[in-house]
């Protein structure tokens, strides 16, 4: 079970929104690869970075804050935010991500998702963000027909990494993960998910570890980590089993 740190980028800085609204966005820190060196330092062994400003505009903003990124730290990255072509794809894996993440081009272009899982094995995940349980598009700023389970069942065996599964209602505001929705995705299709979106304290680690959870890969924290509610130590043991979880 995985805890992924979250960097989240606009105009290069590390930020968080609130429900993905750009104005509410609050700066944690102005050195995006000093905040990579830090979680690698508390003991998380991946990190979840996304192009805010690209996913808005469907292209790369923060290419060179990412590129610093990838050379501060070990561990590895998964990117979304603004990926649309299969060019942006393999110019980025050869940049050094671990994965990149689609969540626009998955609802406008299946059949470029599935090109990419068979183009760049175990290195496509896919981004699904959902308001109301349809699935949003364009960095959140457009509603679609989809709905979350609908629009990933499109992808089943077809080599997709993970599906990270955002609830936007809850994201950036600290209520807590969508965990039901969230494990009636997993049970739904056979590809890994990752919950994202709202992760509030130490109570949602201990959820991770609920046996209806375990099949999920993980979990993104942002503010919860950045405001001090989550002792990343603490975290961390829980979820390698080695502190006591408490109902």
């Amino acid at each position: 079970m995985i805890l992924f740190p979250a960097i989240d980028l606009k105009d290069g800085q590390c930020v968080r929104l609130r429900h993905g609204d750009m104005a509410t966005a609050t700066i944690y820190n102005d050195d995006p690869a000093a905040q990579a060196r830090a979680f690698e330092q508390q003991g998380f062994e991946w990190l979840h970075v996304v192009d805010l400003n690209g996913a808005f505009l469907g292209q790369s903003v923060n290419s060179a804050a990412v590129g610093a990124i990838l050379k501060a730290t070990k561990n590895p990255v998964q990117l979304g935010g603004g990926i649309r072509t299969l060019a942006q794809i393999e110019d980025w894996l050869d940049r050094g991500l671990a994965r990149v993440i689609l969540g626009t081009v998955a609802v406008r272009d299946p059949d470029l998702v599935k090109q990419a899982c068979k183009a760049f094995p175990g290195k496509v995940a896919v981004g699904i963000d959902a308001k109301g349980g349809k699935v949003a598009v364009e960095g959140w700023a457009e509603a679609s027909s989809l709905g979350v389970i609908e629009l990933a069942r499109k992808f089943e065996g077809a080599g997709v990494a993970a599906i990270i599964y955002t609830d936007i209602d809850r994201d950036g505001v600290l209520t807590g993960i969508n965990w039901d929705a969230t494990i009636d995705l997993a049970d739904a299709v056979s590809i890994p998910v990752i919950a994202s979106g709202g992760l509030a304290s130490i109570a949602d680690i201990v959820r991770m570890t609920m046996p209806d959870a375990q099949k999920l890969e993980g979990a993104i924290s942002g503010r919860a980590l950045y405001d001090g509610r989550i002792d990343p130590a603490e975290a961390l043991a829980i979820l390698q089993g080695r502190a006591e979880t408490r109902p």
